[in-house]
């Protein structure tokens, strides 16, 4: 009887919401799992979890032992983090879910930097646009542009992310620059497929709020095609800054608008609240949040402009 691992995997089951996800992030059978988790029961003599066809939820029991279960294995992850790690020795592997296009072109390339600090980091990152479950998928940290909503993930803010409209100077020539937000009617937009919304939402300098609709002429589910479209003038975007500024300061894109804010949000780290936070990620947190900052570099391409 191990005991330690039945808690293991009770946690783990808990967490993944099933037995066949913790068994996947365990490396076990679904049937050890399955035997462990009724051994369990057996030896406590109560039920720890609803089990139906569709879905599994704690009983009172469950959830007591669940908070004693997790308090135990963060402290046992503590004690070995703790000899295994110092600030200046860092090992271990670090997976971590990032979206595409601020995954390749910033998140990356920081990522690589931090690797070279500490040579005994291993960093398992995943591109990709969609909202990853991180308990469930076994991520360590997740980086996220949005609006948060509540959940039982911890989230730090990395840096803010502001938003453009612009096109390239030529387009401009040819069709005018709008001096008003309601302007953009005359125009032609290059839009972003996966964006919840099909107008384009704005605060003004004196703070009221709008939004424009701007017929869309060509759509696409990534941000760094439609700014080489934008650059050869087919038409106007809204994006984000750290996708446009190095077309911006080279003089392909020209940024309209800016006394307006075109629906800026943040960045964040965000990682389970459940699970003890390994020294070496929250080094890469602090890390990340010291590399981009409250004004980080891309807006710089903003000051000609402004």
């Amino acid at each position: 009887m191990n005991r330690f691992l039945e808690m293991e995997i009770f946690t783990r089951v808990v967490e993944s919401g099933s037995i066949s996800a913790a068994a996947d992030r365990m490396d076990m059978a679904k049937s050890a799992v399955s035997k462990r988790l009724g051994d369990l029961e057996s030896r406590l003599g109560v039920a720890l979890i609803n089990r139906t066809t569709r879905r599994m939820s704690l009983t009172d029991a469950g959830s007591e032992f669940y908070l004693r279960c997790e308090q135990i294995l963060n402290a046992v992850a503590d004690a070995e983090t703790s000899v295994a790690e110092t600030d200046d020795v860092l090992a271990g592997r670090i997976r971590i879910a990032a979206p595409l296009s601020f995954g390749l072109e910033q998140v990356g390339p920081s990522i690589n930097e931090f690797m070279q600090i500490h040579p005994g980091i291993t960093i398992d990152l995943d591109f990709n646009d969609r909202q990853v479950e991180l308990v469930e998928e076994g991520f360590d940290l997740g980086i996220r542009i949005a609006k948060l909503s509540d959940s039982s993930l911890v989230a730090r803010k990395l840096t803010p992310i502001r938003h453009v409209v612009c096109a390239s100077p030529n387009y401009w020539s040819r069709y005018g620059r709008p001096r008003r937000p309601d302007e953009l009617k005359q125009h032609q937009a290059l839009r972003y497929s996966l964006a919840e919304q099909r107008s384009w939402s704005y605060t003004g300098p004196n703070g009221s709020r709008g939004s424009v609709v701007v017929p869309t002429i060509s759509s696409a589910n990534n941000g760094l095609y439609l700014s080489q479209l934008a650059a050869k003038g087919f038409g106007v975007i809204r994006m984000p800054l750290f996708i446009v500024y190095q077309l911006i300061e080279s003089g392909e894109l020209e940024p309209v608008l800016l006394d307006h804010q075109w629906g800026d949000i943040h960045a964040w780290a965000v990682y389970p609240n459940a699970r003890y936070l390994p020294l070496r990620v929250r080094a890469l947190i602090d890390f990340l949040v010291e590399r981009f900052g409250e004004a980080p570099y891309w807006e710089q391409c903003l000051k000609k402009h402004e």
